[in-house]
């Protein structure tokens, strides 16, 4: 018996675009190009505001990274909170993301610390559906609704940044500011990896990357790598002395806390 061949069946022909849909098409088509040239021509006006706004030369500032995760019975909290006091009581501004765990611990050190030189503590927000209120230490808060723009202005503020335990934020940000130190499109501002955690990192970039010369060397350099708080203080300190005599500012009289001695506050607890 004779076997039947059998055929694919022909595929259904398209119906013919009519005059009205090939104007919707290229309607549609023309309206995202000129969105996204829009959006283009609205980076480079920021990028060209950037590049010749002053730079922020009377008052120096540093960012701390950190988890948004820890509570405050945490060691790290302590910690965290320890240093930014030491850090606002020699006279530095202190910025975070404004939000719990560590920015909060930065934020509430900073204030205990700020009577000194009347220091103060900024607070970059982001709105997330589940990021809670900024935190109550605060003495500015500035909201961003996008990632860019928070990064952004955390680079325009900040004369050093110090980086502690944290998350994937936090890598994004530290690695963030790392990139624009190895292109030298930032100089004269310390980015610190504190603590045991990001030696992983280190290890991490010097046998997968600069092996592999996907990375120089150098680049492991531009950032510092410290195990203690007090290091950390050593590089900012080291920073502070050089923007002071670089932009020739004076820091106003200190104010002593009634109680105190000339050595400063006791830590807080």
């Amino acid at each position: 018996m004779p076997t039947r061949r059998l055929f694919p069946p022909a595929p259904a022909v398209a119906p013919r675009e009519t005059r009205n849909q090939r104007w919707r098409r290229k309607r549609r088509t023309y309206v995202l190009r000129w969105f996204d040239r829009a959006i283009l021509s609205l980076y480079r006006l920021i990028s060209w505001l950037d590049r010749r706004a002053p730079i922020e030369k009377r008052y120096f500032r540093v960012a701390i990274f950190g988890s948004s995760r820890i509570q405050p019975e945490d060691a790290a909290y302590a910690q965290v909170k320890e240093l930014a006091r030491q850090l606002s009581y020699m006279g530095c501004d202190i910025v975070t993301g404004g939000g719990p765990g560590l920015m909060q611990a930065a934020n509430e050190g900073a204030r205990a610390g700020a009577y000194h030189y009347k220091t103060r503590s900024f607070g970059l927000t982001i709105l997330l559906p589940l990021e809670e209120q900024p935190n109550p230490f605060l003495d500015e808060v500035k909201q961003h609704s996008t990632f860019f723009s928070r990064l952004h202005q955390f680079i325009r503020l900040s004369h050093a940044c110090i980086v502690m335990d944290g998350g994937i934020g936090t890598t994004l940000e530290a690695t963030m500011v790392w990139q624009l130190l190895q292109v030298g499109m930032l100089r004269n501002r310390p980015l610190i990896f504190v603590g045991p955690m990001w030696r992983g990192l280190r290890q991490w970039v010097e046998r997968d990357i600069v092996a592999r010369g996907l990375a120089s060397p150098g680049d492991l350099d531009v950032v510092h790598w410290v195990d203690t708080m007090e290091e950390a203080l050593e590089v900012v300190t080291r920073s502070l002395e050089d923007f002071l005599r670089r932009n020739r500012v004076l820091l106003p009289p200190a104010l002593d806390e009634p109680g105190n001695g000339p050595e400063g506050p006791p830590a807080v607890q």
